[in-house]
């Protein structure tokens, strides 16, 4: 089968378009026939070892231990394990496993939910990692109410567009934050108020947040709090900084440890992709809450390409790779 490899940590010019053998289902897992597979920021850390965080927590010290990238996913059951039983060969799918830029790709069959009827497959492919993500950012983190005052932070990303709908969907009331290029779009899923950040700072408005959720961001904890309630909430979500050896997650690090001795919430989170999340999400879908936002799709090939978009920050949404 065709898939993306890399043999070492590098720039997008490490990934290859090779044959190689087709994975095989293991007693618990599904072979899936890929349709399209999501491009996540966790691709280009993957791809470039950095932060060195990342080779520490598993993931290969000199070189990739999963040489095939991608981890979002949509396609339909090839095969089953013995154990399987939620599944038959046929059936549309949609979750996370490793190695998803391939013709065909193997996971648990606990990473996987049926793909919501009312999507494609490039669609369903852009929703796991980012819309868990913004999920569990809400509602387990976050614990949003209804009527409450929420901040998005990176709200035109592909996280950011997720949260917005799922906020709203929530019952809070949404401010989204976003680049020039991105602020129609972001009124367009729902937001209440759009905040341009190259031409105003949420932190210097007189109004409050109950709630702000900082999707990869790199503002300053003290910076955020200006914008917090005094019983507020901050959720860090990821977090783009230039260090080798952490990047942005010393700023995740500080706020944890800050949260005990101030009034405000100052949490991190580190997202999965369980079964359940995706079934709710997959409800919210097909009622027509949320609908996935795909800024580009790119073919298999051109993978590289796609990991580049995604990094230069510009996406409006999630990008997608169609296989």
């Amino acid at each position: 089968m065709k898939a993306i490899v890399q043999d070492r940590y590098g720039s997008p010019d490490v990934l290859e378009l090779r044959e190689v053998g087709q994975p095989v289902a293991g007693e618990n897992d599904l072979l899936v026939r890929v349709n399209a597979a999501g491009v996540d920021p966790s691709v280009w850390h993957l791809m470039t070892g950095l932060p060195y965080l990342v080779r520490a927590l598993g993931y290969g010290v000199r070189a990739p231990k999963v040489r095939i990238r991608g981890t979002d996913v949509a396609g339909r059951v090839e095969a089953v394990g013995a154990n399987v039983t939620r599944f038959r060969p046929g059936d549309e799918v949609f979750g996370t496993c490793d190695g998803s830029f391939a013709e065909y790709a193997c996971g648990p069959e606990e990473r996987f939910a049926p793909k919501p009827a009312n999507l494609t497959f490039e669609q369903a492919a852009a929703v796991p990692i980012s819309a868990c993500t913004a999920l569990q950012g809400l509602r387990d983190q976050g614990r949003v109410r209804p009527g409450q005052k929420v901040l998005i932070i990176g709200a035109g990303g592909g996280v950011g567009t997720f949260a917005v709908q799922l906020a709203k969907a929530l019952g809070a009331e949404v401010t989204g934050v976003c680049g020039t290029a991105k602020t129609d779009l972001v009124r367009s899923i729902g937001a209440d108020d759009v905040i341009d950040y190259t031409r105003d700072d949420f932190a210097d408005r007189a109004r409050r947040y109950d709630l702000i959720l900082d999707t990869a961001g790199n503002r300053s904890l003290s910076h955020l709090r200006r914008a917090l309630t005094p019983g507020g909430t901050l959720v860090i979500i990821g977090g783009e900084g230039e260090g080798r050896w952490f990047g942005g997650t010393e700023r995740l690090f500080k706020a944890l440890m800050l949260s005990p001795f101030v009034s405000q919430n100052l949490r991190g989170l580190f997202a999965t992709q369980p079964r359940e999340d995706l079934q709710l999400l997959t409800e919210l879908i097909e009622a027509g809450k949320v609908t996935p936002v795909i800024d580009r799709t790119y073919s298999l090939k051109e993978a590289p390409d796609a990991v580049r978009h995604l990094r230069n920050g510009h996406a409006r949404g999630k990008v997608v790779i169609t296989v």
